[in-house]
């Protein structure tokens, strides 16, 4: 063991010991932490306009503040992208993070001197987590490898560093950590993702990796283009120390059974919950179900019910009034200067001692052209139960309603991408349908009484999902590859790129 490794695990163990401490309370915390957020944004122009002042109680600030997603809060953002000051927070962000996909283009999400440690200081608790809860830090004497979009950055015109997240946060990695990190500065920058990954394996390939970063889809294809280059069979023979991978933004089952025939062995992991708008949870020990929730590090939380949402007006839980197993809509206010902000997202709570939770999917990222709402979560569990049942590998799906097709009635349209197909395709298909129908039972009783036919399942070579997401502009970085939809928009590209698919119907 290596002296970092040494110095890393007494360390771990207290901050871990002081950390579980600070969060025994989430109430408590959570009330705290409104109290210096009103305290914060009483004296901006959203303060005034919405009569922030300490003292308010969680449903008055509901009442005072309504939920709003980056459109509604678009007018003051553009304020401050302008150079204005104190616009939702006390001076001037120290960037903004650019990201992509609302009905205006490109959104700029403020990350301010008061909100950066929560991003940082997260990412080091999953680490610390990870590292008390096994005794092992080996991964800190050897090389790291962050997946992440460019660092370089521009300036808004008020002057404001804009970046992507990963990019921004690439400046504040510790430095413990800088002297082992991978890639280069000069490899990091490349723009076009898939030089980037290949630049990536070339830099990386004869170095001691012990731990990789990323979101699983983008590492999926580092792993493969890195055996394609050493010609090795397994990422283990390239890499025999690699022991950890941090992962976040989608979820890991149904990549589970491809990074296991990619690296040839089963790797520990630690599963965290990064936005723009905050870093929201991380899993804070190994083997545990869910990810702690940030209920004291500026961040204040209220939960939508799903079923809710889309009332004229929604009941806003606080983590004190939440229950285990409920689908629940995020709504955020940072001091980073967001209010009231529906980041998109459904949680469930798998336990509220303390709190952590697991990330269902998006509110509106769902497949519901006939009133069933299937969810990310039901066709994850399907995939995998499927997977399961009769073997197969999938690397990547999306889930599309059909609503007029050729002939016979509709269908839930699974487009995917096999590495190894099912032994038998067609039990594999009548098992997902099946599975599905358990999950949801809006879906079963549309099956059930003849308004839909069961899934068709139409494989597509795995490269069509990458061609399908450079057509979109969302190639790699932090971009996610969208499970579900209520269009075809996604299902067309990819067909439309795919020689010859063919569907087997169940």
């Amino acid at each position: 063991m290596g002296w970092k490794a040494a110095l890393s695990l007494p360390f771990a163990r207290w901050a871990m010991r002081r950390l579980r401490k600070n969060v025994g309370r989430p109430t408590e915390a959570q009330a705290g932490v409104l109290e210096a957020l009103l305290r914060g944004g009483a004296n901006t122009a959203f303060g005034r306009d919405h009569g922030l002042k300490p003292g308010l109680t969680a449903s008055e600030f509901a009442e005072h503040v309504p939920v709003r997603d980056y459109e509604g809060l678009k007018p003051y953002v553009d304020r401050a992208v302008k150079g204005e000051e104190d616009v939702l927070w006390p001076g001037r962000p120290l960037y903004f993070c650019k990201t992509s996909g609302t009905t205006s283009g490109a959104k700029y999400i403020p990350l301010t001197k008061d909100s950066m440690p929560n991003h940082i200081g997260s990412a080091r608790n999953a680490l610390l987590g990870h590292i008390a809860g096994t005794g092992d830090a080996s991964f800190v004497d050897g090389k790291i490898i962050f997946l992440q979009g460019s660092p370089e950055l521009a300036k808004t015109p008020g002057g404001v560093h804009l970046g992507r997240l990963s990019g921004i946060v690439a400046h504040h990695v510790p430095s413990y950590l800088q002297a082992n990190r991978l890639p280069s500065w000069e490899t990091n920058c490349i723009d076009d993702w898939e030089t980037k990954v290949d630049a990536v394996v070339r830099e990386t390939c004869t170095e001691d990796l012990r731990l990789v970063s990323g979101i699983p889809s983008w590492v999926q294809m580092y792993f493969e283009r890195l055996l394609e280059h050493t010609g090795k069979a397994t990422v283990r023979e390239v890499f025999p120390n690699l022991s950890l991978f941090v992962h976040g933004g989608v979820a890991f089952g149904p990549y589970a059974e491809r990074f296991r025939q990619l690296l040839g062995f089963d790797i520990a992991r630690v599963e965290l919950y990064p936005a723009s708008e905050g870093f929201l949870a991380y899993q804070d020990a190994p083997g545990v179900e869910g990810m702690l929730l940030n209920v004291n590090d500026g961040i204040y939380f209220e939960f939508i019910p799903a079923d809710r949402y889309f009332d004229e007006k929604p009941p806003r839980l606080t983590v004190g009034e939440v229950e285990v197993g409920v689908q629940y809509a995020v709504v955020l206010s940072t001091n980073a200067g967001l209010w009231g902000y529906d980041i998109g997202d459904t949680v469930k709570f798998v336990s509220l001692d303390p709190p952590r939770v697991v990330v269902t999917g998006r509110i509106k990222h769902f497949t519901s052209a006939f009133g069933e709402h299937v969810i990310a979560e039901e066709v994850e569990g399907a995939a995998q139960e499927a997977m399961a049942a009769h073997g197969g590998v999938i690397t990547e799906f999306h889930v599309a309603p059909q609503v007029t097709p050729d002939e016979g009635l509709p269908y839930h349209e699974w487009v995917v991408a096999f590495e190894t197909p099912p032994t038998d395709f067609v039990a594999f298909s009548a098992t997902l349908d099946k599975a599905l129908q358990t999950r949801n039972p809006y879906y079963k009783d549309l099956i059930q009484g003849a308004v839909l036919r069961p899934a068709v399942v139409t494989p597509v070579p795995a490269h069509r999902f990458t061609e399908a997401m450079r057509k979109r502009g969302k190639l790699g970085g932090q971009n996610k590859i969208p499970r579900l939809a209520n269009d075809r928009d996604m299902a067309d590209l990819l067909l439309g790129a795919s020689q010859e698919p063919q569907s087997v119907a169940t």
